[in-house]
């Protein structure tokens, strides 16, 4: 499972799941890619059983890029606790996660493999995702017409 080796401040506060990703939301190394399409903290035991499940469907064909990493601690107070004493122990590790996220990226193989192989990582995730493929010509700006004479 993933977790940071090491980090500055042990507890975070909850945070906002507002908006959309404005990082991370284009296809930066593959051909394909697992997009969100909707707000969540993906734990890095569902990010890893997302990995194996695409992997063992590709038959360690082709490579996988995974484009999100758990930063943010969760932390919880053993149950039956009583109220107070300060803020419980880090229980486990999230990925904040935003619509338009690419959050895996694959190349190497046909696109029905790869589109197969997305599918049941996506069964693996807590959220709603979407398959998209990587454009061959990337759009062309905003180009205004008779700017200059």
């Amino acid at each position: 499972m993933l977790i940071p080796k090491r980090v500055k401040r042990r507890k975070q506060h909850r945070g906002s799941l507002k908006g959309a990703a404005h990082k991370g939301n284009v296809i930066a190394y593959g051909e394909y890619g697992l997009v969100a399409e909707e707000a969540g903290w993906i734990k890095s035991n569902q990010i890893e059983a997302a990995r194996i499940a695409m992997t063992r469907f590709i038959k360690r064909g082709g490579k996988v890029w995974i484009d999100i990493f758990p930063h943010k601690p969760i932390t919880r107070h053993p149950a039956e606790a009583r109220m107070g004493s300060g803020k419980g122990a880090v229980e486990f590790w999230v990925a904040v996660v935003k619509p338009g996220r690419v959050m895996f990226e694959m190349a190497g193989v046909p696109e029905e493999v790869a589109r197969e192989a997305m599918r049941l990582a996506s069964h693996k995730l807590p959220i709603k995702c979407k398959f998209i493929k990587k454009e061959a010509a990337e759009p062309a700006q905003n180009t205004e017409t008779g700017g200059e004479d």
